[in-house]
């Protein structure tokens, strides 16, 4: 590594010191993906030790401890590997490896295929954990605290599902919470919403609990969805992206997070199923709110 810097005294010889300029970081215009490498680490909502992000080929993307461990303390079945940004799941015989976070996460229950080294790193992460918890550093989610905010908030989901695209997806945060996850002129993370004023939004509606990926429906009634499909196709792709519609026109800005959506199953996210629609939706594109109230009888 080069220092920036040009030093001011010459060399032995009367030649000066060449001077070495910061490159900026850019995203080919046909990349699949415009996340930087720096906005895929992030930190635990469940214990705030820090994660590294990488796209697993079929799956959601896979979060992994960010150091490297020796292969020889790590069960073979949770041996992982990245290659080309890629995160695969595979004993090839190398001296290193990388292991999920979740086996070594201190809010989760403790794995019984945990070796004693992997105890011992998990035992380091949930002192850290107290550490920060301690400092205020930090403070844990849980899903009772989900709940009472959804509570207080007049029925508004914490999590809400969004259907766009033709498939459901569980957003992060209430729909108007929503952050642009581009990268500004600055180098930071825009604070614009995806949801802003002059936009389109979408309704709030009732919808059955219908499954993905070929499962069956739940019984019962409908669920709570914010239906964004009778937006336009390019305004389903903002949303997909999780773009404002500033950095939505500038297809050369990167991102410095990923999109905070999770494909949506019913199954696997039963608590973040709502049989009511709000008492009040997000602001239309005019600034105006809708209330929505569910009568008795009405479907």
């Amino acid at each position: 590594m080069h220092s920036t810097s040009a030093s001011t005294r010459p060399r032995w010889d009367g030649t000066r010191h060449p001077t070495y300029r910061h490159r900026g970081l850019k995203v080919a215009p046909t990349s699949t993906s415009r996340l930087l490498r720096t906005g895929q680490s992030g930190h635990c909502t469940t214990c705030g030790n820090l994660i590294d992000w990488y796209d697993h080929t079929g799956h959601q993307p896979v979060a992994l401890h960010p150091n490297e461990l020796p292969t020889c303390t790590i069960p073979p079945a949770c041996r992982w590997h990245v290659s080309s940004g890629t995160a695969y799941h595979a004993d090839d015989g190398t001296a290193w490896c990388r292991i999920p976070h979740r086996l070594l996460c201190p809010g989760r229950e403790m794995s019984d295929s945990l070796t004693p080294h992997l105890a011992e790193l998990r035992r380091r992460l949930a002192l850290r954990t107290r550490r920060m918890i301690d400092t205020g550093a930090f403070t844990p989610t849980t899903a009772h605290s989900a709940a009472s905010e959804s509570q207080a908030t007049g029925c508004r989901p914490a999590r809400p599902v969004v259907q766009l695209l033709c498939g459901r997806y569980l957003a992060n945060c209430p729909v108007e919470d929503i952050q642009c996850v581009a990268q500004t002129c600055a180098r930071h993370r825009c604070t614009h919403p995806v949801l802003t004023p002059g936009t389109p939004a979408g309704t709030w509606t009732l919808m059955p609990a219908t499954a993905v990926r070929g499962q069956l429906a739940l019984p019962g009634g409908g669920m709570a969805v914010y239906n964004l499909t009778r937006l336009p196709y390019t305004e389903q792709i903002r949303w997909r992206t999780q773009h404002c519609p500033a950095h939505a026109a500038t297809p050369t800005s990167a991102d410095l997070a990923r999109a905070e959506w999770e494909l949506f199953d019913p199954q696997f996210h039963h608590q973040h199923i709502h049989p009511r629609l709000p008492l009040t939706a997000p602001a239309s594109s005019q600034g105006q709110e809708r209330p929505h109230l569910l009568r008795t009888g009405e479907g």
